[in-house]
């Protein structure tokens, strides 16, 4: 039980008052000037919101958060990044913001005194009110109370008119309650039943992507808005013995050359794979992976038709994400979802990069195993254990905004499966944000090129006449949710997801 205690100074020492309780289990703390009021508890679950528009906006996140992990916070959550438009003082830079839910056994004014030396470590200082910043950190709730005093307000007192707070505050939540802190919360929304209400109320998802909010995940030098168009990643196998084109681009040439042609047609990024994950596939050493991989990364860095591009490195080993980083690759594609190697979560958390973590069942040589066929939904079953990757991911430092989904179809799925995702893509996501909203919001990634189940469906028994299969299955795939496609013919599904892109954003006038 948590004990509340007002220690006023008398002659003889302190004298303690009682907490005062406006309904069971939400409780209001009063200081003044003379008066201390501290919570005296094993810990209390936060929300700190970020906001910052000066400098490197999110490395400034990054140092706020690694400060505040030093200073006894332990954070649970992260939000989504928005990048927004000033509110209040409009002549001065945009802001980047976020928020993160944690647990501290700080008291709140002891919490309020870490934020606000973490700020001044930073560089804030005293200026504009709601003018620029490095840093700012506000407390928006504290465990299941209200606190009043002349230095502290919890809830926020401007949280109900803020989108740019009240948005990455709902991402910090699952659609269903989890817990009883969480409900009061929802309790404490001024001028509607619940935060959903006050989120709706503001204008909802109808404010991400216009009026000065857009919803961005950070890679390379930039903010990438993921909803302006779908992006289509050209998959470069390295390898001898891929199902679909092993063997033809071993050499650095005919790599090279490959990846100038997919950019010409169209390709956003480049998925660099060195190591074959088909079915029965076994496993090559990290040596091995490194020595076809970075000749290739080293050569396409340095084509001028690769510059503004993304690159990506498909690998289940830390140590050849690692490496792949250093040599210019912006993302790390995992088709084990961290379950193939205990240090990737770590390692990538360090290198500050996105994650694609994706759903599979053992490794490529057992994922078609028959005990890891068995789903009783696999758009429900696929979505929680995605779900329980990327929290251990998130726990581990990948913040929600680094992280990027894929169902895994092809990997552990027999074609009804593969068939039930493709059009079960609005479940999984549904499903996803019951847990947490953040997740949900994630860019959604699929790869059905050329698969296997695409040649059951069609009687295609050779992998390279599954391009046409290909485009109905990203086109199915883009209209249901999806918003990156990794394919082996770029040229043809370029033109597919053009017009995807033009009848989404008709349906959505």
């Amino acid at each position: 039980m948590n004990v509340f205690r007002r220690l006023l100074p008398t002659k003889f020492g302190f004298k303690t008052c009682k907490k005062s309780c406006y309904a069971p289990g939400i409780c209001s703390i009063h200081s003044s000037p003379d008066c201390v009021v501290e919570v005296h508890s094993p810990e209390q679950e936060v929300i700190i919101a970020l906001g910052s528009n000066v400098g490197n906006r999110l490395n400034n996140f990054d140092e706020a958060l690694h400060l505040m992990k030093q200073s006894g916070i332990q954070i649970t959550r992260h939000a989504c990044l928005y990048e927004t438009a000033p509110a209040y003082v409009t002549d001065q830079p945009q802001f980047l913001n976020s928020a993160v839910r944690g647990v501290t056994k700080l008291g709140p004014h002891e919490l309020l005194s870490v934020l606000k030396k973490i700020e001044k470590d930073m560089g804030r200082t005293t200026g504009i009110r709601y003018g620029p910043r490095p840093i700012d950190l506000d407390i928006l709730f504290y465990g299941k109370f209200k606190i009043h005093s002349e230095i502290l307000d919890v809830p926020h007192e401007r949280i109900w008119e803020r989108p740019f707070v009240v948005a990455p505050l709902i991402d910090l939540l699952g659609s269903d309650i989890d817990n009883d802190t969480v409900a009061s919360w929802h309790s404490f929304s001024k001028h509607s039943s619940d935060l959903f209400e006050l989120w709706e109320k503001l204008g909802g998802e109808s404010l991400v992507g216009r009026n000065g909010m857009k919803r961005v995940l950070p890679v390379g030098n930039h903010l990438q808005d993921w909803s302006l168009k779908t992006s289509l990643m050209g998959i470069l196998n390295l390898t001898p013995d891929s199902f679909s084109d092993g063997g033809k681009y071993i050499s650095v040439e005919a790599a090279v050359s490959q990846v100038r042609l997919m950019l010409s047609e169209g390709a956003d990024m480049i998925d660099f794979g060195a190591q074959s994950t088909r079915p029965n596939a076994s496993k090559i050493s990290v040596e091995e992976e490194l020595d076809r991989l970075i000749p290739v990364i080293e050569a396409v860095t340095k084509i001028p038709e690769a510059e503004g591009k993304l690159l990506s490195v498909d690998t289940f080993y830390s140590e050849v994400a690692s490496e792949a980083v250093k040599k210019g690759v912006h993302l790390v594609n995992d088709v084990s979802g961290g379950r193939l190697d205990s240090s990737m979560y770590s390692v990538v958390a360090a290198l500050r990069v996105p994650y694609i973590a994706m759903h599979m069942r053992g490794d490529p040589s057992s994922m078609q195993n028959p005990e890891n066929l068995q789903y009783n939904d696999v758009c429900k079953d696929v979505a929680f254990e995605l779900y329980e990757r990327l929290k251990e991911a998130e726990l581990a430092g990948i913040p929600a905004w680094r992280l990027i989904i894929d169902p895994g179809i092809g990997f552990s799925k027999n074609t009804e499966h593969n068939l039930d995702i493709l059009t079960g893509l609005t479940t999984i996501r549904a499903e996803i944000a019951r847990r947490s909203l953040a997740f949900s919001h994630a860019p959604l990634l699929i790869g059905p090129s050329r698969k296997r189940f695409l040649g059951d469906v069609c009687a295609r028994p050779a992998a390279d006449e599954r391009d046409p299969a290909t485009v109905a299955a990203v086109t199915t795939g883009v209209l249901n949710g999806a918003k990156v496609v990794r394919v082996h013919n770029v040229q043809y599904n370029a033109d597919a997801l053009r017009l995807c892109d033009a009848l989404l954003e008709r349906k959505q006038r």
